[in-house]
């Protein structure tokens, strides 16, 4: 039992926001050390540092659950359904079957065809044929209407021998292709999506081939979004730099008179932004005007600027631009303009002093900026979507055309998966040659 202290022996703490543990021991005067109100300070330190920490928990926590319901959770939905469909192995049973006991390269034989006949059969009558098809025609485009003709065929009854009824139905019951598919989509778990997104497929034999040449599409898209968005990054880099200097270096009232120009693009919706870019660029828009009206080119010489790459880069990079000079100018605002004069004295030229004094502190704001805008650029929609074309299309309108028109959402998550991984390591990447630590946004 703890010993009542003496005023001037008693060693009185309140334990809140203490750091450190503390024994319950008697102190060099063999006196047990206690708190105020008589309970021992080892308990009392515990008892305030759970306190302290449940607190902070709950303090955090609307912020942890509004990160966790959209944000983890949905990546782990599209992380699950690019790598799971099962569209055609919960609805045709029995054909899945047959393909766990036949190696690739079987011939379908009498069972296989009655095992599809049956499938067929019962998937009409749960109106779930349509939804076979759908899965198989991911595989292999044009054979959902074979599947959902053919089952309201099959659902009327048929007689053995089926693989004879069917293919009388519709020879391309024989096709291997076609049965190729149907293994691919016979387990509910696949990487046929990740593969058709690296323009690749499983042949007969189970090995990865390339697609035909007239369907290899993605790879072409993710390297057109990984270019134009490093162009678009070097660009805004370029125009925003001196933007950025001219902002950090003039008098406080004129930096911000000129900073609400800066900021004017956020408060006009993205939607005008990139209309107006139409009405400029086309080709009886105003900067065709203007140069036929100069004379630099003719009436039948006028520019394609919009619907392709360039109206894309120049819609993009004027949209993204702010990102780039917000964090260029928080970095050169706290540069000491003495170091610049320092290293004129000394004999160095404007440009050395440029390259090797003042370029090197605005690193941080340039790493910051770059990461911004490339991000933004490698997932932007709308305005490639709007002036692009078909030639400034990005991999993020095949994803929305995906979710939106074809309905084929596991392979717009395997496209988005991919999209995120590749982001991820660029990001890792940078961490690893510039550090994340160097960044600075204000």
């Amino acid at each position: 039992m703890a010993t009542p202290l003496d005023p001037h022996a008693a060693i009185v703490t309140h334990a809140a926001g203490q750091g450190a543990a503390a024994e319950a021991r008697p102190n060099a005067q063999g006196v047990l050390l206690t708190t105020a109100d008589g309970q021992p300070l080892a308990r009392a330190l515990t008892r305030s540092r759970r306190r302290a920490r449940r607190q902070a928990f709950l303090l955090v926590l609307p912020l942890l659950a509004f990160v966790l319901i959209t944000f983890v959770v949905p990546i782990g939905q599209m992380l699950q359904r690019s790598a799971k469909n099962p569209g055609f192995s919960d609805n045709m049973p029995q054909v899945s079957a047959w393909f766990d006991e036949n190696p690739r390269g079987a011939v379908p034989d009498e069972a296989a065809f009655a095992a599809l006949a049956a499938d067929m059969a019962a998937a009409a009558e749960a109106r779930t044929v349509g939804i076979v098809g759908t899965r198989i025609n991911y595989e292999l485009p044009g054979t959902r209407s074979l599947f959902t003709s053919t089952g309201r065929k099959v659902a009327r009854g048929i007689e053995p021998p089926h693989r004879e009824a069917l293919l009388e139905m519709d020879p391309r019951w024989a096709d291997e292709e076609l049965w190729t598919a149907m293994r691919n989509a016979s387990t509910p778990y696949t990487s046929s999506f990740y593969l058709a997104a690296l323009d690749r497929t499983r042949d007969s034999a189970g090995d990865v081939a390339r697609v035909p040449e007239n369907r290899q599409v993605y790879v072409m898209l993710f390297q057109r979004t990984l270019w134009l968005s490093l162009l678009i990054t070097g660009l805004t880099f370029v125009l925003g730099f001196p933007v950025a200097h001219l902002l950090a270096t003039l008098p406080m009232r004129r930096s911000n008179l000129l900073m609400i120009l800066v900021l004017l693009p956020f408060w006009t919706s993205l939607l005008v932004r990139t209309t107006a870019w139409i009405v400029l660029l086309q080709q009886q828009g105003v900067v065709n005007d203007a140069l036929v009206w100069l004379g630099l080119i003719g009436e039948q010489g006028r520019l394609q600027m919009i619907y392709n790459q360039t109206g894309t880069i120049i819609a993009m990079t004027h949209i993204l631009l702010p990102f780039m000079i917000l964090p260029l100018y928080s970095v050169m605002r706290t540069i000491n303009p003495s170091y610049v004069r320092a290293a004129r004295s000394l004999g160095a030229t404007s440009w050395t002093a440029f390259r090797r004094i003042y370029f090197p502190q605005t690193l941080p704001g340039l790493g910051a900026g770059a990461l911004l805008v490339f991000i933004l650029a490698v997932g932007y929609y709308i305005t490639p979507a709007l002036v692009g074309g078909s030639s400034g299309q990005l991999i993020s309108n095949m994803i929305a055309m995906h979710m939106t028109e074809t309905l084929n959402w596991s392979m717009a998550a395997a496209l988005a998966a991919l999209l995120l991984a590749g982001v991820l390591i660029l990001y890792w990447l940078y961490d690893r040659l510039v550090g994340i630590d160097n960044l600075k946004l204000g």
